[in-house]
């Protein structure tokens, strides 16, 4: 329990970090987590269309084009069409929002990378394998796929 209580302490400070950026520019608290979500889907190289944003933060339709609205408003996120196929609308995040969110969380990066510098490799893989499993294990359930019907 020693660790589920340490990493709810960390969860609470991230999310009042989070709380205070939102605050102090004008965002919802669900518009960080829109950007950190595009953002890492960035660094992965994933696509991301707003119907997979929205599912991703939990949103109707009609939450989801107010948040980007207001984000794209903001010059923080940008729509465009696929040039695969135009029907589809990709997000962007604009270059404005990694400058917003650095001059922010900066120092707060920084300093968690100089801290797991006081760790092995091993202990690192240890500590990534534990936070993989309480990411999984705090994730929703994906409702089973629909069976086809016999027609």
């Amino acid at each position: 329990m020693r660790l589920v209580h340490l990493l709810r302490a960390v969860t609470v400070e991230f999310d009042l970090r989070g709380a205070e950026f939102a605050a102090r520019n004008g965002l919802h608290p669900t518009d960080l987590r829109a950007l950190i979500h595009l953002l890492d889907a960035d660094r992965a190289g994933a696509d991301v269309t707003p119907g997979r944003l929205g599912a991703a933060l939990r949103l109707n339709s009609a939450g989801t084009t107010a948040l980007l609205d207001r984000l794209e408003r903001l010059g923080l996120v940008r729509r465009g069409r696929d040039e695969n196929d135009r029907r589809r609308v990709l997000l962007t995040v604009e270059r404005a929002a990694v400058e917003l969110g650095w001059s922010f969380f900066g120092a707060l990066i920084t300093d968690l990378v100089d801290a797991a510098e006081d760790f092995t490799p091993g202990e690192l893989d240890t500590v990534h394998r534990y936070l993989t499993a309480a990411l999984r294990a705090a994730a929703p359930v994906s409702p089973p796929a629909a069976q086809p019907r016999d027609l």
